[in-house]
């Protein structure tokens, strides 16, 4: 088990490992509530009969998802897509953008895809890589750690519903680099 600070663990959970909410309303994942989501996904996926050929991350945020989800299934092969939508608390762009590298659609000729991203907030994302799989694959179905009531896309496979601001335990804590630092250096590259 790895140790974790107790400052980092008060900031992403303030009331305790497992906590639900935050002293400011929002939804509170925690590492061991991740876990345990993951799994009951996966199990929902296998009890409804579905049998995904591929698992695709919508990257940042569904890459751990996609991961934990794999595993539990048996899944070995894990494509992503890299969509830009948020850029900060409830700001985001206009609409998602598909960033490189991009997904090669000839790898997903006939499969049957399940994409898994943490959450469906406004569901324009994953809009977005359900009609990009829909003209090259034989299935595709979400399944998302959340869903909220405003998705435009109804997931398959949900573990959770709720409409408050989530913090997720790999992305509430700040980043251990300046913040931008990545962009800038790779503009600059």
């Amino acid at each position: 088990m790895i140790a974790i600070p107790k400052s980092y663990a008060s900031a992403i959970d303030p009331e305790g490992v497992g906590a639900h909410t935050s002293a400011e309303g929002r939804e509170v994942l925690t590492w061991e509530r991740f876990g345990e989501a993951n799994r009951a996904l996966a199990q929902q996926v296998a009890d409804s009969g579905y049998q995904p050929t591929i698992i695709l991350g919508v990257a940042r945020g569904g890459l751990l998802p996609a991961a934990a989800i794999a595993y539990s299934l048996d899944v070995k092969n894990v494509f992503t897509m890299n969509i830009e939508f948020y850029t900060g608390v409830d700001e985001r762009l206009e609409f998602p953008v598909m960033l490189p590298p991009l997904l090669n659609a000839v790898d997903l000729a006939g499969a049957r895809v399940l994409v898994a991203d943490d959450v469906a907030d406004t569901g324009a994302t994953l809009k977005l890589v359900k009609d990009f799989c829909a003209e090259h694959v034989a299935d595709v179905r979400c399944a998302v750690i959340y869903e909220k009531s405003r998705s435009v896309v109804k997931c398959e496979y949900v573990w959770g519903r709720t409409d408050r601001w989530i913090n997720f335990p790999w992305s509430t804590p700040p980043p251990v680099v300046p913040v931008g630092r990545q962009l800038r250096d790779s503009i600059l590259a």
